[in-house]
């Protein structure tokens, strides 16, 4: 790392990126980007941390800067072409975390799931008991010099994770994600072996996942979850209105007992997952289960609000395992109210990969609405609608517009779960106003 320059980050408002920032900035290096004028929200901690960010353009980019290209942009960028011109080093995100490893106990978390709730979680518990820095996948980052644990989220996508090898990694699974740049499930596959290969001490993996179970690999694999073949478990599992319970046991060791004011199955694998990493760096289970009783959750994770009479849950779901856990999580959180999901479909490659099991998943919901396709910078249109996979939803599937939510105010005291990987919360605003200017007038 050089003190001399200052790191321009291109498409600093990126999630990684704007977590990749703040820990560069929190470790004394000078720091910038830029990206679109459009709000986002990751960019409230970057401007909070006095980061400057600048629109895109390439007049930003001149002698003395040290560029960080975000994943999403090729050298055709303008940002990019002038650095160029220059002859200015340019190092790509999965690179510089890769390099930002060095010297920490580091600890990855991969999956097609779950990966920022794990690594929050994780980051959470470890921050707690020791210096611990940490990128999370909400944007959120936090360096310390010499801190003794390094969290961070490991991207599968187009194999970036590939530029880490890190001492530990928890994989939460593998599955069929990302079909614009993945062929099927075996390429998947043979990213994630190929990341196993390169862990220096031990991985933690989810024994209910059937690929997980074809690692091969040089060093330890212990699988949790709650089957006798694991090898840490979660038994006497207890999920209420409050949260959830559960023993754990590493084989035959019982680990003590662990509470989280957290909701869904998916939230106890993770703990699981987060008690053996902790276990295995023989952190005492007390302080751990202290740590995991006070943790709130990462952005854009089932986040919660009231309004009115409703409560409005915002979720960064948008892959149909996904969709199927946090509606597991709002059921067992509200099981005596009405469900209803409004999803973004995120991307027409997975919309048309996924169409059937988007339906099956969405009919775990009471009531389903979609919106229109959130197109991504790679494919701008394609051929599938979302009135398409609404007419596959047995309970709804009617797609709503910006200009027009009127038909959710039709619903009072139940949950709506807003659901989406792209700018699915612009609905949620537009939602709220109504509900608001309703509630007004009924007042």
């Amino acid at each position: 790392m050089d003190s001399h320059t200052i790191y321009h980050f291109v498409g600093i408002k990126g999630s990684g990126m704007s977590a990749l920032a703040l820990i560069l900035h929190d470790e004394g290096y000078q720091v910038q980007g830029s990206d679109i004028d459009q709000y986002t929200f990751t960019q409230r901690g970057l401007e909070k941390a006095g980061v400057k960010i600048m629109p895109f353009a390439a007049e930003n980019i001149h002698a003395g800067l040290t560029i960080v290209a975000g994943n999403s942009f090729e050298d055709t960028h303008p940002e990019i072409k002038a650095a160029k011109a220059l002859n200015l080093k340019i190092i790509h995100y999965p690179e510089l975390l890769g390099e930002l490893l060095a010297g920490h106990t580091s600890i990855g978390v991969a999956g097609a799931h779950g990966k920022t709730s794990t690594t929050g979680l994780l980051a959470h518990v470890l921050g707690g008991i020791a210096p611990t820095s940490f990128l999370v996948g909400d944007g959120t980052g936090k360096g310390i010099k010499n801190s003794q644990f390094f969290v961070f989220e490991a991207d599968e996508y187009r194999r970036h994770f590939l530029a880490q090898a890190p001492d530990y990694m928890i994989m939460t699974n593998i599955d069929f994600d990302h079909p614009d740049y993945y062929h099927g499930i075996d390429d998947v596959f043979s990213a994630f072996q190929t990341e196993a290969d390169q862990v220096k001490k031990g991985i933690f993996a989810w024994g209910d996942d059937p690929e997980l179970r074809q690692l091969k690999t040089n060093v330890p694999v212990y699988y949790y979850g709650t089957s006798d073949r694991d090898d840490f478990q979660a038994r006497n599992i207890l999920r209420t209105v409050n949260g959830s319970e559960f023993d754990v046991y590493y084989h035959d060791e019982n680990l003590g007992h662990y509470v989280i004011h957290l909701f869904g199955e998916h939230n106890v694998l993770n703990s699981l997952a987060v008690i053996a990493v902790s276990h295995m760096e023989k952190i005492p289970h007390a302080e751990v289960a202290r740590e995991l009783l006070t943790f709130q959750g990462v952005k854009r994770r089932f986040s919660e609000r009231k309004m009115a009479d409703m409560t409005i849950i915002d979720d960064y779901a948008h892959h149909p395992s996904e969709i199927k856990a946090t509606l597991d999580a709002a059921r067992q959180k509200y099981p005596d109210k009405t469900i209803i999901a409004v999803f973004q479909p995120h991307t027409f490659s997975r919309t048309i990969a996924y169409m059937d099991d988007f339906a099956k998943s969405l009919s775990l919901a009471d009531v389903v609405y979609l919106t229109e396709i959130f197109s991504s910078a790679r494919e701008h249109d394609g051929k599938v609608s979302s009135a398409d996979l609404g007419a596959k939803i047995s309970k709804g599937g009617t797609v709503l517009h910006l200009n027009n939510m009127s038909a959710l105010l039709e619903y009072h005291n139940d949950v709506v779960v807003f659901m989406g990987a792209g700018d699915v919360q612009k609905y949620e605003k537009a939602y709220e106003a109504l509900l608001s200017d309703s509630s007004l007038k009924n007042n």
